[in-house]
């Protein structure tokens, strides 16, 4: 594979998957050319297939995420609490409470929490 098409590939990945950017960075007139190589390069297209960009995008976040929450943000460490730690109760909760003239009450809670 020739350094273009590497050079690409490493900016699609840094893009999470945006072509043109990925283009642009590459000094890559066109579209069109990622297309060509596509349709005429077998390796080209089985690499590009292998890259998830929405996965190298979440990747991307949960570094910046754990960036900050080593950097003492307080609110970054609250939200990976909230959301990775509800086993030991850190996740919220919520609860609708109706009363019925029978007798009965009927509590809703949230789907999300663990308890």
């Amino acid at each position: 594979m020739d350094l273009k098409k590497a050079a690409f590939i490493e900016a699609y990945k840094k893009t999470f998957g945006n072509i043109t950017e990925s283009c642009k960075a590459c000094d890559i007139k066109g579209r069109i050319t990622y297309y060509r190589w596509l349709e005429d390069d077998a390796e080209f297209k089985e690499v590009i297939e292998g890259i998830e960009p929405e996965e190298c995008l979440i990747d991307f976040c949960e570094d910046a995420l754990i960036k900050k929450i080593k950097d003492g943000d307080t609110t970054a460490t609250i939200y990976a609490l909230k959301s990775k730690g509800k086993k030991r109760g850190w996740g919220e909760s919520s609860a609708v409470e109706h009363s019925y003239k029978n007798g009965f009450d009927i509590i809703y809670e949230d789907a999300n929490s663990s308890g």
